[in-house]
């Protein structure tokens, strides 16, 4: 197969391609567990705090937003995606250590640092060596790559712990996370000029949190994000409700209709706009909504899984496409981890608020999808209200 057919060459170097193994492989790794942590944590006494998994962890990325943008900035994307991969392979190596709740909810706040870091240097890098015309389609592309790895992962991850054992799930994930780490470092950094790290560039002021610039993708990102955060706090409890063994095969099926969809949706943005695609995929979003909260059979919760995965594939590459094409260039890694920031606020208050109105109770699960529909329909009318006044 001739890729330059389906991808445009002027996308193709030995960078762009380092990147994408490092994000399936970085993606891969910290996605493997996830579907096995409730029940983990259930095991350790913690059934009723499974809405902490995913917000400690989003808490910690959110936060360290700031930080890895200014620094992506000043010392270069290179070093902010090294700590970043390093941390997932510490702390996933780290679970069979560690004992008791307290101990399990402070590594999984200290792993958030993973994609508080490693996404911000990677989303920067791809936007610095890539021509602007081309930016949807390589943004997909490194999306399609990363959902490669969240696809796998789950259904690895599961695997090897129904045959082997979470601990050695957990290393495993760890031996992963050390192999993106190493796909970047033979990375040559893109920030032309850049500075020698000093501690006082910890010291975050007021208008180094936010770009005001990305608002608008920001904003979607939060609302569409919220039933991803849902998504990965009770789907492992609705596939045990539903009879499906690996709770990781609703991630895998919806990851890879993402990764289809975005071979698509990126260069579909480049060419028709931004709003316009992304319309469609608010849209696809509220409707798998619906179809997850009426689901009483696999089939239904399959579909679901698809149409939620088109969604994603719709959404991602554009919205990070038009937050690099609100930002200016100086601003690029700050503007970066604005949207993320946005991300993980969306994850984290799908994580908690999902949680609260499932509280361990089948019936729950039809309020809970419908609580994600209500967003992605608000999003859908913000990005419609943006188009009708242009």
């Amino acid at each position: 197969m001739n890729l330059s057919r389906v991808i445009s060459p002027e996308i193709l170097s030995s960078r762009f391609i380092l990147l994408c193994v490092s994000s399936v492989l970085f993606m891969a790794s910290f996605n493997m567990i996830i579907p096995e942590l409730p029940s983990y944590l259930t095991q350790m006494g913690g059934a009723n705090f499974k809405g902490l998994i995913i917000s400690l962890f989003a808490t910690t990325a959110a936060l360290s937003r700031p930080f890895s943008g200014k620094l992506a900035d000043l010392i270069g994307r290179r070093p902010v995606m090294i700590f970043g991969a390093l941390a997932t392979a510490v702390c996933s190596a780290m679970y069979p250590i560690i004992s008791g709740l307290m101990g399990f909810f402070i590594l999984r706040f200290i792993h958030g640092l993973s994609t508080g870091f490693k996404p911000t240097g990677t989303t920067a890098f791809l936007a610095d060596v890539v021509p602007d015309k081309f930016r949807g389609e390589a943004l997909g592309l490194l999306g399609m790559s990363g959902s490669v790895g969240m696809a796998a992962g789950p259904a690895i991850g599961s695997h090897i712990a129904i045959h082997f054992g979470t601990d050695y799930m957990f290393y495993f994930s760890s031996f992963i996370g050390f192999l993106s780490l190493t796909s970047v470092y033979f990375l040559r950094e893109s920030v032309a000029h850049t500075e020698r790290f000093d501690i006082r560039m910890l010291i975050i002021r007021k208008n180094e949190i936010l770009e005001p610039s990305v608002f608008p993708s920001s904003l979607v990102m939060l609302l569409t994000t919220y039933s991803f955060g849902m998504a990965l706090t009770i789907i492992p409890d609705f596939s045990d409700f539903l009879g499906v063994k690996n709770r990781g095969l609703f991630f895998t099926v919806m990851l890879v209709a993402s990764i289809i969809t975005r071979l698509f949706s990126g260069k579909a943005s480049d060419r028709i706009g931004r709003e316009r695609v992304l319309l469609s995929g608010t849209i696809s979003l509220m409707v798998a909504m619906i179809v997850l909260a009426i689901s009483q059979s696999t089939l239904m919760f399959f579909t679901g899984a698809l149409i939620f995965g088109v969604a994603t594939g719709i959404n991602s590459p554009t919205l990070f496409a038009w937050t690099v094409d609100l930002a200016g260039t100086e601003t690029r890694g700050k503007a970066i981890a604005t949207m993320f920031i946005a991300l993980e606020l969306g994850i984290l208050s799908g994580a908690l608020i999902s949680a609260e109105i499932y509280r361990n109770e089948s019936e729950n699960f039809l309020w809970a999808f419908l609580s994600g529909g209500c967003l992605a329909a608000i999003s859908s009318v913000y990005v419609f209200n943006r188009l009708t006044k242009r």
